[in-house]
């Protein structure tokens, strides 16, 4: 995969160069091990580092500043905005704890997010990137955040972003619970920062929780998955798992 900058000057690519060639030797390594493990046969094009406000007002509008679009990964690697970025999902909760950990969010945060882009690649999930079907959309963004943070992460730091996500879920599930799971996305990029990344915390937070109950087995999940596809989805994904008694 290419490392392409795209700065608004040549001093932003300098000052970031270091920590975006440390990001690429670790995507490297993890994208070997997806070749090995998960099935990760075509990759995109490249990464195409940036800022915070062209990836989110120039290469797209989503709010976001990390996200893949068919041949490529779109990221910042600016540290601080991510960091404000983070804080500002609290919006008024009082999280002490979960402020603390999101004012120190570091590079191997930036990496699991980044990390997370390029597991959409991999060939187990049933959906492409333009296909109009959406039912099963919270399964893919839950694990391509849990498979980089099992994987790419030490145990602790795993542990610890389960913990954090989960918290987040809990103090926003008054608000914003009477959405299905199935439903993954619809109109939340219409809503407030909460609003979309609720059903972000509550997929990845699914999706441990279904590996959990297969033994820590990522594949026989995955397998269950593909068969409600070739099945004919005659019923909600989540409906299918609670039908099969993980």
């Amino acid at each position: 995969m290419k490392k392409i900058l795209a700065f608004e000057s040549a001093e932003e690519a300098v000052f970031f160069e270091p920590v975006i060639s440390r990001m690429m030797k670790r995507l490297d390594t993890y994208k070997k091990f997806l070749e090995k493990n998960f099935k990760l046969t075509s990759c995109p094009k490249g990464v195409i580092w940036t800022s915070s406000e062209l990836a989110t007002k120039l290469f797209s509008s989503l709010p976001i500043p990390a996200y893949a679009r068919e041949d490529f990964i779109y990221i910042s690697p600016d540290l601080n905005a991510w960091q404000d970025l983070m804080v500002r999902q609290l919006e008024d909760k009082e999280l002490p704890e979960v402020r603390a950990y999101y004012e120190q969010f570091g590079e191997d945060e930036l990496f699991e997010i980044l990390a997370h882009e390029l597991t959409h690649y991999i060939d187990l999930f049933v959906d492409e990137f333009d296909d109009e079907r959406t039912d099963s959309i919270w399964f893919e963004e839950g694990m391509c955040f849990y498979l980089p943070r099992k994987y790419g992460l030490s145990k602790k730091s795993f542990e610890k972003i389960t913990e954090i996500e989960g918290r987040l879920a809990k103090a926003f599930s008054e608000q914003y619970d009477d959405r299905s799971l199935d439903d993954f996305g619809a109109g939340s990029y219409q809503q407030s920062l909460s609003g979309i990344m609720f059903d972000y915390w509550r997929s990845y937070l699914t999706v441990y929780s279904l590996v959990e109950k297969m033994g820590g087995d990522e594949q026989k999940l995955f397998s269950l998955y593909h068969k409600w596809d070739r099945t004919g989805r005659e019923m909600s994904l989540t409906g299918y798992f609670q039908m099969n008694k993980l």
